[in-house]
């Protein structure tokens, strides 16, 4: 692969749903997308902060999920925040919508990837992380960060 493919298969992760959430469960999904949109995430031009899915008729549905238009696009350019469906196996389905519904969970898209010529969506099953969760986080990080730093001292 040249160099100029790599850098169109990057996997776009949303790095801030770690920070604000417990990450339950992930799941892999299919996601249906119109031509430009694909071109545009190829580009590297998707935003996932402050996404979530939601069931609507049966079928699941990402919200807030910013791709932005494609550059070379014409007037038939897509809508940047129009909701867009994921597809997955409808047992699947249905078990992430009991538990949504009976727990209060949420479902999220942590990362658009590259499976081939396909472009998938991981969706995490996550609950929310109160401030002193995200203050814990921070300071765990931190400490391994410390860690880290001081074993490579030690090799030096």
């Amino acid at each position: 692969m040249s160099k100029d493919k790599d850098r169109s298969r990057k996997a776009i992760d949303n790095r801030k749903a770690y920070h604000d959430f417990h990450i339950l469960e992930k799941y892999e999904a299919g996601i249906e997308l119109r031509g430009t949109e694909v071109k545009a995430i190829r580009a590297g031009n998707a935003n996932l902060r402050d996404n979530y899915a939601q069931l609507t008729r049966g079928e699941l549905f990402v919200h807030n999920l910013h791709i932005s238009p494609y550059s070379h696009g014409n007037i038939m350019n897509h809508d940047p925040m129009r909701p867009r469906r994921l597809l997955m196996h409808k047992r699947e389905l249905m078990r992430l919508v009991g538990k949504t519904q009976e727990q209060g969970l949420t479902l999220i898209v942590l990362r658009l990837y590259w499976k081939g010529n396909y472009l998938k969506a991981e969706v995490g099953l996550c609950k929310g992380k109160k401030l002193h969760d995200k203050r814990a986080s921070i300071q765990e990080r931190d400490v391994k960060r410390q860690i880290q730093r001081a074993m490579r001292r030690d090799l030096e």
